[in-house]
């Protein structure tokens, strides 16, 4: 795979143009998938923000990581197991439901921001907000792609496996991010693929 050495800048720069090169849908979802606590999903999709609304595009940001299954359902299997990490974790239908679903073109455009405090393990009461036409959604988390979730732009972090074992702080998780790259492919299903072993200098692929 051929790489191209992108400065962060750079890259929240081009994955803006994309965005906003978006056409013919009323709103827009872009996901950033990437192995938690490893690659940053969650300030590349934070960095997007700013610049999206200056480019006219109300903006609202939710993180995967609100839309998980209760701590009954998660640790079902125990705390530490990988199969449950990778399938029984994140609430698909909820996600679907209350996120994916109303930016649809028949979609009523109001969108849960957060489902589950994971922490506290509770429903967090959150209120619906309405995404007016042109709005994007930004949704970050791990496993997001394969599973039928509809997106408008894929990003994928990868890491390779050498830095995947480094810098994912869940050692025990490390057998449900294979999984993840031997079922689902998700550099092949992407949209986007930035390379991120050192997350000071990515790297984004050119195919």
């Amino acid at each position: 795979m051929r790489y191209r050495p992108i400065s962060p800048a750079l890259l929240v720069s081009e994955l803006t143009d994309r965005i906003t090169a978006i056409t013919g849908r009323r709103r827009i979802a872009v996901a950033v998938d990437g192995a938690a606590g490893a690659t940053e999903t969650t300030e590349l999709a934070d960095a997007l923000v700013d610049p999206l609304r200056v480019a006219g595009h109300a903006t609202l940001r939710i993180s995967a990581n609100d839309f998980l299954r209760p701590a009954s359902l998660r640790f079902e299997r125990g705390k530490e197991d990988p199969d449950s990490r990778y399938t029984d974790w994140l609430d698909l239908g909820a996600l679907r439901r209350e996120v994916l679903d109303p930016l649809a073109e028949d979609g009523s455009g109001l969108v849960l921001p957060s489902l589950w405090d994971p922490v506290r393990d509770r429903a967090t009461r959150a209120e619906r907000v309405e995404l007016p036409e042109g709005g994007v959604v930004l949704l970050d988390g791990e496993f997001l792609f394969g599973a039928g979730l509809a997106f408008d732009l894929s990003v994928h972090l990868w890491l390779s496996p050498a830095a995947l074992e480094r810098r994912v702080p869940d050692a025990w998780a490390l057998p449900a991010y294979e999984r993840y790259e031997q079922e689902v492919d998700p550099s092949a299903l992407s949209d986007v693929v930035i390379r991120v072993d050192d997350p000071k200098h990515p790297a984004r692929y050119e195919p």
